[in-house]
């Protein structure tokens, strides 16, 4: 796995961005469902690459989207949005320093 490991970067920050953009598309839709399930999966990659903070505000949205409660869904999706630019920065360092060590 360590010579993919800066395609696991890559797959990863390419796949959160299209989770984000399915997200906030639930949200303008007001769709309950789709806020629960895009939220859970994205809170499932976010667990497996160690972005713990935001796999919690994911479980968070997953839990309005379960009990059909969005009125609090877009301040919570816009720190969900702030959380990620934070990780997508480190990883992509993590990334170059990879690359450079090899």
């Amino acid at each position: 796995m360590e010579d993919e490991y800066p395609l696991l970067l890559d797959t990863f920050l390419a796949d959160s961005d299209e989770r984000l953009r399915s997200l906030q598309g639930a949200l303008q839709q007001a769709d309950a469902q789709a806020v629960r399930l895009a939220a859970h999966s994205f809170k499932g990659s976010c667990s497996n690459m160690g972005a713990t903070r935001l796999a919690v505000l994911c479980r968070q949205l997953e839990e309005l989207g379960r009990h059909e409660q969005l009125q609090p869904a877009p301040e919570l999706l816009a720190r969900i949005e702030a959380e990620f630019a934070i990780v997508r920065i480190l990883l992509k360092s993590e990334r170059q320093r990879y690359l450079f060590r090899t």
